[in-house]
């Protein structure tokens, strides 16, 4: 079904937004109206879905935390209007929306629409929790771009296990893009090989809160960082280091044993399913695949093999925390 879709501050939004989020949340949810009426809504951008006969079908609104995070919320389509694709077609504006502006955009969802959301490159990032008396979980998208140009030709897209389509990468942006989408849905572990833990690739601030999220989650979180020298590490304090000597039991850093056959090319294996692999070790060029579990059972064997062989970093070993 076609609709327009308006956009308005609050100050300046017609009743019909109010309108369909008391009707919605309010009367059909039950949720109390101390809840649902916040400030939030004074610095929000507010979405009306309208039909070609300007009838108001649906409501949403879009505003960013101080950690630049775009944030989707209240959303709701009038029950009599849905099944007809009103929801995904304002969804999929708000992140068109966003995406040029946004690295990552979350939103809480009720347990029932996870799917709804997944279809458009979300993925679930916490623990069940009650919001107003209904279970919620927050979900985020961590490529919101390429998830936006995507979204026509790809079912799932970016979603682990889901998404079966490669992506391809030549540029490093891309590349960063696809390895945090990867590492933000790990569940059990990341394995990791490369010449060196570059500071522009691994260093970065959301890498490590991905990484530091996955190895504190419970005990059988692994982390194994599998790499040819240290050195640069020992002259400039890389931030994963000082995690995985915080976390020993979760992370482990092994060197190469250059005297046993090693990799050509650099990889980052996620659970089962995830790879992101690239075809030099000096270059942004490769390709990303969230469900290849053939691909990533093969290299999962040769990355055992080489840690297998590996030897523990001893000037690593010798920082000071």
């Amino acid at each position: 079904m076609t609709v327009r879709i308006r956009k308005y501050s609050w100050q300046l939004a017609p009743g019909h937004i109010r309108d369909i989020r008391q009707r919605v949340f309010i009367e059909e949810q039950q949720v109390p109206p101390a809840l649902e009426w916040d400030d939030t809504d004074e610095i929000a951008d507010h979405f009306l879905a309208v039909l070609p006969d300007n009838t108001p079908v649906g409501v949403a609104r879009l505003f960013s935390s101080l950690d630049e995070t775009a944030h989707i919320g209240r959303m709701a389509v009038l029950p009599e209007h849905r099944g007809q694709g009103i929801g995904e077609a304002l969804l999929r504006h708000l992140l068109a929306e966003a995406a040029d502006q946004y690295d990552e955009i979350r939103l809480s969802a009720q347990e029932h629409a996870i799917p709804f959301y997944e279809r458009s490159g979300f993925h679930v990032c916490s623990d069940v929790y009650d919001d107003a008396g209904i279970p919620h979980y927050d979900m985020r998208c961590l490529a919101p771009e390429l998830a936006v140009a995507e979204l026509e030709e790809r079912d799932y897209p970016l979603l682990l296990e889901q998404d079966r389509k490669s992506w391809l990468f030549s540029t490093e942006t891309r590349m960063l893009a696809l390895m945090d989408s990867l590492a933000g849905q790990a569940g059990q572990r990341i394995w990791l090989y490369d010449r060196l833990l570059e500071h522009d690739l691994y260093d970065r601030l959301r890498f490590r809160e991905l990484i530091s999220a996955l190895a504190r989650r419970h005990r059988l979180s692994e982390v194994r960082l599998l790499i040819h020298d240290d050195k640069p590490l020992v002259k400039r304090r890389h931030q994963l280091v000082e995690l995985m000597r915080r976390l020993p039991s979760r992370m482990e850093l092994r060197l190469v044993n250059e005297d046993y056959p090693v990799a050509d090319q650099p990889f980052m294996l996620i659970d089962r399913e995830g790879v992101l692999y690239r075809h030099d070790f000096y270059k942004p060029d490769g390709f990303c695949n969230f469900s290849d579990s053939g691909r990533v059972k093969l290299l999962a064997e040769t990355f055992q093999r080489m840690w297998d062989c590996g030897r523990s970093s001893l000037e690593l070993r010798q920082l000071p925390l």
